[in-house]
């Protein structure tokens, strides 16, 4: 455990040091999901039945910025290698970045969605589904997102890759994300939908870390 928040504390301070990253994926998503009213109209009927759906979508988007970094830059400079030489677990240190990166983009897109979501005039029953659906969402996002960062990792072209590698993997979190705030907005029980987020969830965080280590461990080779 000590290894693990050592490790998670130092990427930390990495993205202190870069913070631009983190403030574009913050700035493009609240920009992406303001220029919605612009192109859709001011209908409040409209915006609210497609806000879920943009506010899921746009965070989805914001995500992909990120993880072409996620491995890369310690990748370049030789860092990658000695983390996997370490003396500590390869699921462990990939564990914290995964950790790391939610907390500089899952979690700051969280707390931006309930503030936007105003734009989008959704109801106000929405605030507390939406902020537990991504909660739960976009730990998944960058879990599944990992995998295909470190699949990609070398490639020649691996901005134009990774979307296409990991996107259809976000659709199931995309679906259940979205209809949980519709759901929930519309008065209806939707524990189900929320506990399908967090059976995705279970499974990323146990299958994930592992792909992720051995995708990194051949491409090092």
């Amino acid at each position: 455990m000590k290894s693990f928040l050592t490790l998670i504390s130092r990427d930390l301070r990495l993205s202190i040091r870069h913070r631009a990253d983190t403030i574009m994926v913050a700035g493009f998503f609240a920009i992406t999901v303001i220029l919605f009213p612009f192109g859709i109209g001011p209908e409040p009927g409209v915006l609210e039945r497609v806000g879920a759906g943009i506010l899921w979508v746009t965070a989805l988007l914001a995500s992909l910025l990120s993880l072409d970094h996620l491995f890369s830059d310690d990748e370049q400079d030789g860092a990658l290698d000695l983390l996997l030489t370490a003396p500590v677990a390869p699921t462990t240190v990939v564990a914290a970045k995964i950790t790391a990166h939610w907390l500089t983009t899952g979690l700051p897109l969280t707390l931006l969605a309930p503030i936007l979501g105003v734009t989008l005039q959704m109801p106000s029953e929405s605030t507390a589904p939406m902020i537990l659906a991504l909660l739960l969402g976009t730990p998944t996002l960058s879990l599944i997102g990992a995998v295909g960062a470190a699949l990609t990792l070398g490639a020649r072209r691996r901005g134009v890759l990774l979307p296409l590698v990991i996107l259809p993997l976000y659709i199931p979190v995309l679906i259940f994300g979205v209809g949980a705030i519709d759901t929930s907005g519309m008065g209806f029980n939707a524990n189900g939908l929320f506990a399908v987020l967090g059976g995705f969830l279970l499974m990323a965080a146990a299958l994930c870390p592992w792909a992720t280590a051995v995708a990194l461990r051949l491409a090092s080779e």
